[in-house]
């Protein structure tokens, strides 16, 4: 019960990691606030059967207001924020990855949820966390941006930029942040097997020291490492968990 009473908002919540990631910190006592736009029904759902005391929203993280509104709804349902975890992402269906066929419309909507989102969450939560005198915000980035594409046509540079940028989001706040003891880290996973097409999982597997899937519960500890008071002294760190994938 390392997060008991502590209230935390994870976006991206519907299906996938989020999913994983609100299961998790409901577990370790916290009372969740799960936000995606699409339907977190299924999600608040486990949530409440499994005892958690969670309020669900349907936010787009790239508008301002819903990000604004979405903070006040948790601030006036639980009385104080005490975390944030920017899950919220575009990784499938981008369309042509390769440099010359990149939809632009894709690009900027990638662009709009990956790092603006995160920023706006960011900032709607801050003030909350300010005022109260700590916070934890864990921004999950990846380690694909450490290593060049391996494929010729397959570069992918809307997504590996976005999450290259979270990074940066991360160290440019840590210290205005950290000012008012709120701690800010980047969470990097590896591809895991909520993501992963199977005719690329054998690949993937090949570049992990552990030559295995990587799996939700295999990042699910450093999450919740991040958001305790175990990390009270880390800030502006980006934490690889990837099975020896990509190292820095």
């Amino acid at each position: 019960m390392r997060l008991k009473d502590h209230v935390i908002i994870v976006t991206g919540a519907a299906q996938g990691l989020g999913r994983a990631y609100a299961r998790r910190i409901a577990q370790e006592g916290a009372k969740l606030v799960i936000c995606d736009l699409q339907d977190c029904s299924e999600t608040e759902a486990l949530l409440k059967q499994e005892g958690a005391e969670v309020l669900a929203l349907k936010v787009d993280v790239s508008d301002e207001d819903q990000t604004k509104d979405m903070a006040k709804q948790a601030f006036d349902r639980f009385g104080r924020i005490d975390g944030l975890v920017n899950n919220a992402g575009m990784i499938q269906n981008l369309g042509p990855a390769n440099l010359l066929d990149v939809d632009l419309k894709i690009w900027d909507r990638v662009m709009a949820v990956n790092i603006k989102g995160p920023f706006l969450c960011t900032r709607a939560v801050f003030p909350y966390m300010r005022d109260q005198g700590r916070g934890k915000i864990v921004n999950c980035g990846s380690g694909i941006w450490l290593h060049m594409a391996r494929t010729v046509t397959g570069s992918n540079p809307q997504y590996v930029v976005s999450k290259a940028a979270v990074t940066g989001l991360t160290r440019s706040l840590a210290r205005e942040v950290g000012a008012h003891n709120i701690n800010i880290n980047t969470l990097a996973p590896g591809f895991t097997e909520a993501y992963l097409n199977e005719e690329d999982q054998p690949a993937v597997d090949a570049d992990r020291a552990f030559g295995r899937k990587g799996r939700p519960q295999d990042i699910t500890g450093t999450l919740v490492f991040l958001l305790s008071d175990d990390s009270d002294f880390v800030t502006g760190q980006m934490v690889l968990v990837n099975g020896g994938m990509e190292t820095v």
